[in-house]
């Protein structure tokens, strides 16, 4: 029989989900399945037994079945993604039940639930490609690595890329209030600086402020200033199963937290002032991060020392170059009134446009 079940966690009412089929008149194990539904981000479909409605069973993106309820689903349509899931460590029957119902694994808890948090976020998530992640630094203080974070960020965005950008630099100043959002309602790096375990995707896009078409990880104005490695690992990950882009905004320094986010990077930008100073600091920088991000760019930033260009100072620094960002002196200006970096139609927009266009026709290898 087919219904709605109450469990001590609440009403969980038949019906379509994004989440996993569950099958069991087990309350116990019910509240145990929904617990871990709740920490992948998803919401299940419950039934007692194999659903009437036809499709049901077979399009489920995973379906968990208590062992109480495995003689019920004797006769369903045989497919992959099936769970036999119990609680008894020492049931002699529960192999001959899983190959009476088909599925792929059986699985113990409470032994088994971090496992099962993430084969149930896997599949409600999956079918994306994961995002482009791009980490921006600066060369030296004051390069404009996070006025260029922001603008590739805001330039996805108008393009139609789903975008997230983080602010991976908690010294910055809060990389939100470049784009005119610090009063946003949303979380900051602060409510998930204790991140351990697998974060939902889709729980931290919905979290997070959303400022020019595009959510925004910023850090708030207190006084916490280290993201644990744990934390940055957990939420990067999750934000880059949405699919879409990423871009980081780095710090020029490198503990735990930073090389957790560099080791995740599809590519970084490394932005240089053209002058000689700016290249020898930005040396420092390269040595540093080179040693966990493979592919390392120059983004040029002029105007230039008389004698150098963007050629000479990609060459300097034994690196590919990105590209040349032009001075715009009326960046500033925009900022004032209210436009984001990259959101007119200057220099800075349309390196951006030019970036985006390289990066996602082509394999940001080559």
């Amino acid at each position: 029989m087919a219904g709605s079940i109450t469990s001590k966690s609440g009403p969980v009412v038949e019906g379509r989900s994004d989440g996993p089929l569950i099958v069991t008149e087990d309350m116990d194990l019910l509240d145990d399945l929904l617990r871990l539904c709740a920490a992948a981000g998803v919401e299940p479909d419950v039934h007692h037994s194999v659903p009437e409605r036809r499709g049901s069973w077979e399009s489920a993106p995973l379906v968990l079945v208590g062992d109480d309820a495995a003689g019920r689903c004797r006769g369903a349509v045989r497919r992959r993604g099936v769970l036999l899931v119990g609680r008894d460590q020492d049931d002699p029957d529960v192999w001959r039940l899983a190959v009476e119902i088909g599925a792929d694994s059986v699985l113990r808890l409470p032994g088994g639930e971090g496992w099962l948090v993430d084969r149930i976020a896997d599949v409600t998530e999956g079918g994306t490609a994961p995002a482009l992640t791009v980490g921006v630094i600066g060369g030296r203080g004051g390069a404009g690595a996070s006025t260029l974070s922001c603008a590739l960020a805001v330039t996805a965005a108008r393009i139609g890329q789903r975008t997230m950008l983080i602010d991976g630099d908690p010294l910055g100043g809060g990389i939100d209030v470049l784009l005119g959002g610090e009063r946003t309602e949303g979380l900051r790096w602060p409510d998930f600086a204790g991140s351990k375990g697998r974060v939902a995707g889709g729980a931290l896009e919905e979290s997070l402020p959303e400022l020019h078409q595009l959510r925004v990880l910023s850090w708030d104005r207190g006084d916490s200033v280290v993201v644990p490695p744990e934390a940055m690992r957990s939420v990067l990950a999750a934000a880059r199963r949405r699919g879409g882009v990423v871009i980081v905004d780095l710090p020029r320094r490198v503990d735990e937290g930073v090389a957790e986010a560099l080791a995740q990077l599809d590519l970084g930008l490394l932005v240089v002032p053209g002058e000689l100073r700016a290249i020898a600091a930005a040396n420092r920088v390269a040595s540093v991060v080179g040693m966990v991000l493979q592919d390392l760019r120059v983004v040029a930033r002029g105007p230039f020392t008389a004698g150098l260009d963007e050629q000479w100072v990609a060459a300097s620094l034994g690196l590919p170059l990105a590209g040349e960002l032009p001075c715009e002196p009326s960046l500033l200006t925009d900022q004032d009134q209210g436009a984001p970096p990259g959101g007119s139609h200057g220099p800075l927009s349309r390196f951006c446009t030019a970036f985006w266009d390289r990066a996602l026709t082509k394999d940001v290898a080559s």
